[in-house]
Parts: structure tokens; C-alpha cells; sequence
């Protein structure tokens, strides 16, 4: 897997992140949000620079412009809730793409600190040939990352696959390394080194979930 960690080059994204883990900024939801819609728009515009383009004739009102565009061949899929705000970052670079969502969540059965993924609703467009953008802002033990990807199968093979993630675990990371192949691509903001006990990435920043749209009942 081709890993792009956007934190070894110091940016203005170095500010939204820092935002997003400050537990006094945090306070303001509509804030974390739209922190979270900018960076994806940053690591929209970072992600463009890899995706494969081709020579548009552009009439202007004095002529004919040559403009190379990207293929509109994309299918961003978001994992909810989380996956929302920076779901609508990416879209609004990639505002021609086709869209897909899931829900993914630990279920807790038995162990508090244990867990298994479990994957839901799902709606997606077909996936052959096209180009997938599969992003989840939090990628902790790396198996709802896997878990999304394996239920999507039935719908295609994508020719390219991007994975778009805020903030990653070394731990994470390195799962999702053997999971995927080498030709995919992953677009993080930061990797953090640890998880704790109840697989939550430390420093990190808490629950982006509850942060983003208010706390939720367990199951």
C-alpha cells in the first residue's frame, strides 16, 4: 500500500487538526465539523494530483482553450455517521462524482473492551472500472476499513482505490497495509502511535462521531 502521510509537510491543515484534537475547540460541533469538511477538501485537492486525466477543448467566448480535466469516473463512499463531514469535503472538489454509503460500528457484546464490526445499510452505484474514494475519518484497529471494503465487493472491481482517513494508528495502518494491495492508496492527515485497551487511537481525539453529531446510546 502507497501511504501519504500529509503531516510530514508542515500546511494550513496543520492548524483544522489542531483544532480537532483541542478538547476546549471541541465543545463547538458545528466547528469540529467543518473543520473536518476542510481538511477533506485538502486531502481532495492532494488526492487529485494522482487520479488520471485528459485533454478537454474548453470553448471560450474568444476561442478554444486546451484544459486537461480529470476522468469523471469517481465513486466517493463514506462510513457513517463520522464519515459525513469529510464525506461533503471530498465532495466538494469531486462535486461530479457518484456516491455510495455504509454504516459500520463496534458492537460490544459481551467484553467492553472487545469488539466485533458490524456493517448494515449499504447503498452503492456500480463500482467496475471506476475510480473508489473510500474514506472514514478515524482509522483505529483498521477493521471497519477492511470490513466496508469486503462489502462492497458484490457491486465491482474499481480500477483505483484511495482510502482517506483523518487521523490513523500505527497499529491501524499497518492492518490495513497487509489488507489491501500495493497499488492502493492511502491519504491520512496524521498517524498517531498507540491504542489503547478498548481500541481507540491515543493521542487521537476522542469520538469523532459524538463530537461531530452529539453522543450516542451503546449497544
Amino acid at each position: 500500500m502507497q501511504i501519504h502521510n500529509l503531516s510530514k509537510t508542515p500546511s494550513i491543515l496543520n492548524t483544522f487538526m489542531s483544532e480537532l484534537r483541542d478538547k476546549t475547540v471541541q465543545k463547538d460541533s458545528m466547528r469540529f465539523r467543518r473543520n473536518i469538511e476542510r481538511i477533506g477538501e485538502i486531502m481532495g485537492y492532494e488526492l487529485s494530483k494522482s487520479l488520471q486525466y485528459e485533454t478537454h477543448n474548453i470553448e471560450t467566448p474568444l476561442g478554444v482553450s486546451k484544459t486537461v480535466l480529470h476522468k469523471k469516473d469517481i465513486v466517493l463512499c463514506s462510513i457513517l455517521r463520522a464519515g459525513v463531514p469529510l464525506h461533503n469535503g471530498l465532495l466538494n472538489y469531486f462535486d461530479a462524482a457518484e456516491n455510495a454509503f455504509i454504516s459500520a460500528y463496534r458492537q460490544h457484546k459481551h467484553n467492553p473492551d472487545s469488539f466485533e464490526i458490524i456493517v448494515e445499510y449499504l447503498a452503492c452505484p456500480s463500482l467496475e472500472g471506476k475510480t473508489l474514494i473510500l474514506a472514514d475519518p478515524m482509522l483505529a484497529t483498521g477493521q471497519s476499513m477492511v470490513a466496508t471494503f469486503e462489502a462492497l465487493k458484490p457491486f465491482g472491481t474499481p480500477k483505483d482505490i484511495h482510502l482517506v482517513s483523518i487521523i490513523g494508528a500505527q497499529d491501524g495502518v499497518d492492518f490495513i497495509s497487509h489488507a489491501f494491495g500495493s497499488e492502493v492508496k492511502l491519504w491520512i492527515a496524521a498517524i498517531d502511535e498507540n491504542l489503547n485497551e478498548k481500541g481507540y487511537i491515543i493521542p487521537g481525539l476522542g469520538d469523532a462521531g459524538d463530537l461531530a453529531f452529539g453522543n450516542k446510546l451503546q449497544q
